[in-house]
């Protein structure tokens, strides 16, 4: 059997088509944390009241390795506790608790992080933990919402037919009711983990070394650089980890 090579270029290229977007963004990330120490005069042009226009107390590297560490540790807090949460309430042994879990999660979202983090210092002290801390509650209300939406998606009859085939109740909730759900709870995930990115920048304002760290600095000198190169690689690093949960999602393939 032949094989048409046009058929076989563009099997190969597809998957790298398909992870274009990510790609770019990543490479435009790249770029700025490269070039944009070098950017003085287009940042002088921007603010010609501004003594130094390139922040330069800490690398923008640096400030990108803590973001994201601080951002990983947060989401992987908050999804193993979420999801773990929304499970036990779809148990039949746990559903009691599902009014108490959904609205402790509903806190967490409306409770301002900047008020978590003042009542956090005082106990945990300066930097990262607190900054930890409000991310985590700030960011499980969409991972517990998305996770009980997509459980309870899956169709009665189905679950029936999986118990009648002899499945225990763990083998039904692995094998059958969280792959059905994953697209459903990778969504919530993706939303929290977006949200935390953007939101990890307040961490700054107790120590925690983030890319908030030229966006406060540029608030306290009154330098609007500063502010501009905080909010512009926060919002490419939040652009290029949206970009691969988009390329995660079924939907979105």
């Amino acid at each position: 059997m032949r094989t048409d090579p046009v058929i076989m270029g563009a099997a190969i290229l597809s998957p790298w088509r398909r992870w274009a977007a990510p790609l770019g963004w990543f490479a435009a990330l790249g770029t700025l944390l490269v070039t944009m120490p070098h950017l003085g005069q287009l940042f002088a042009a921007i603010d010609p009241e501004a003594r130094e226009p390139i922040y330069r107390r800490d690398a923008f590297v640096d400030l990108l390795a803590n973001h994201l560490l601080l951002v990983a540790g947060a989401s992987s807090i908050a999804i193993v506790s979420g999801v773990s949460a929304a499970i036990m309430v779809t148990r039949p042994w746990g559903r009691d608790f599902l009014p108490l879990v959904s609205q402790l999660a509903s806190i967490g979202q409306t409770f301002p992080p900047v008020a978590v983090l003042a009542l956090a210092v005082p106990w945990l002290g300066f930097g990262g933990l607190p900054t930890v801390v409000a991310l985590v509650l700030y960011g499980l209300l969409p991972i517990v919402r998305n996770t009980l939406v997509g459980i309870g998606e899956v169709d009665p009859a189905t679950r029936e037919a999986a118990r009648g085939m002899g499945m225990s109740p763990t083998q039904v909730l692995w094998q059958l009711e969280l792959p059905l759900a994953a697209p459903v709870i990778l969504a919530g995930i993706r939303t929290s983990v977006t949200v935390g990115i953007a939101t990890a920048a307040i961490g700054s304002t107790i120590g925690a070394k983030t890319l908030g760290d030229p966006i406060i600095a540029g608030i306290i000198n009154g330098n609007t650089a500063y502010i501009l190169q905080g909010a512009i690689l926060i919002g490419v690093l939040a652009l290029s980890i949206d970009s691969v949960f988009a390329r995660l999602l079924p939907s979105q393939r």
